[in-house]
């Protein structure tokens, strides 16, 4: 199952869903992808400066993959959580 993220307030909460589905902590998804639990929060809270690196690390832990795809149009509220 696709999901959209446009944001990473967006991406953080479907790291979150991913997560909590597998059953896990933030402390051990963090160890399963080689990072703190520190940053595992940073990242489902959104937070702006987390490492690219971090957030395949994450997602990797968990068996997903980021796909790149042409913008589709949206809500206006979608693009508020852009900014």
């Amino acid at each position: 199952m696709s999901e959209l993220a446009r944001s990473s307030k967006q991406l953080g909460q479907v790291i979150q869903r991913h997560r909590k589905a597998r059953g896990l902590s933030q402390a051990a998804l963090a160890a399963r992808a080689g990072l703190r639990q520190e940053m595992v929060s940073k990242i489902e809270g959104g937070q702006p400066g987390s490492r690219l690196a971090s957030i395949y690390a994450l997602l990797a832990a968990l068996d997903l993959e980021m796909t790149v795809g042409s913008r589709t149009r949206s809500a206006s509220a979608d693009i508020a959580d852009i900014f």
